[in-house]
């Protein structure tokens, strides 16, 4: 196989080391360097460079001179603000949307068909966390409110290694099936209270979630 160089051994620099970053508990609040990811993914300085200063802008990493990049641990204060911050968003995003009469519903629709169709004993818990996403983003989207988008938007990364953590629990999958119908239904229906507390509701779960594996001692993200 040809040795990958230029934009292509980038892209898979970056590639490879968001998975390491996302799904490897033990890279957490220790620094990642050069040196070792040459020798651990074969490829060359120059793409892994790139790749971490990209992983960087994305705030998956936090580069340090002489150190490396950092890769920040979570706490269970940051678990608490993240989710505080997403409630306030989803929330009122919920009451904008249905007030406007601009709830995406085709595209909620999808993505709830697109979850459901995923073979949960096989599913790739970035996949299924990615629509997961998608759905809760067409939501906030659909407020037509830049700043709110763009705070959103910031937590993605955060959002991503919390949904792959708390997708391990046993029955988690189904569970936020449930809890997706119960937001879109009422988002559909035009019932402003109800998407609220279906939304609290999900957002209240997940975080419990985290916080108990964090009161176990178990890393982030696995």
């Amino acid at each position: 196989m040809a040795k990958l160089v230029g934009p292509a051994a980038r892209i898979a620099a970056y590639e490879r080391l968001r998975e390491l970053v996302l799904t490897d508990p033990e890279v957490q609040g220790t620094f990642l360097t050069e040196a070792t990811l040459v020798e651990r993914l074969g490829l060359s300085r120059t793409p892994i460079r790139e790749a971490l200063i990209m992983l960087a802008a994305d705030e998956f990493v936090e580069l340090i001179p002489h150190r490396g990049a950092y890769v920040p641990p979570t706490t269970a204060k940051n678990v608490r603000d993240t989710f505080a911050m997403r409630s306030l968003i989803e929330e009122h995003c919920a009451r904008a949307t249905i007030a406007a009469d601009t709830v995406p519903r085709a595209a909620m629709r999808t993505l709830l068909a697109e979850q459901e169709a995923l073979d949960i004993a096989t599913a790739n818990r970035k996949e299924f966390i990615s629509i997961d996403q998608a759905f809760h983003a067409a939501l906030v989207n659909a407020a037509d409110n830049a700043v709110m988008s763009q705070m959103y938007h910031k937590l993605r990364v955060t959002h991503m290694r919390f949904g792959i953590s708390a997708a391990m629990n046993e029955g988690r999958f189904q569970e936020v099936l449930r809890e997706h119908h119960a937001i879109f239904d009422a988002l559909d229906a035009g019932d402003a209270d109800a998407a609220v507390a279906a939304i609290r509701e999900h957002i209240t779960i997940t975080r419990d979630i985290l916080l108990g594996q964090l009161d176990r001692g178990k890393s982030f993200p696995w």
